[in-house]
């Protein structure tokens, strides 16, 4: 089987857990990190499985499931 039969796939699971001073602050927290979390998934920056992910000042708040696989067309 060649790559032209395989249609590549990615389960990707995020789990975070932040807390702030108010609703506004912790949203924007939040959306910072998936921002970043962005640009490292379309930078190719991880492999598959579990990885840390920390915020803008570098404390854990939570982790990333990543997995890259491709099936049979």
């Amino acid at each position: 089987m060649d790559d032209d039969d395989v249609t590549p796939h990615l389960k990707c699971d995020i789990e975070l857990n932040l807390a702030g001073p108010s609703h506004a602050t912790v949203n924007k927290w939040t959306a910072d990190v998936l921002r970043k979390l962005a640009d490292r998934i379309e930078k190719d920056e991880f492999e598959t499985g579990h990885h840390p992910v920390k915020d803008n000042v570098g404390k854990p708040v939570g982790t990333i499931y990543l997995d890259h696989y491709g099936e049979s067309i």
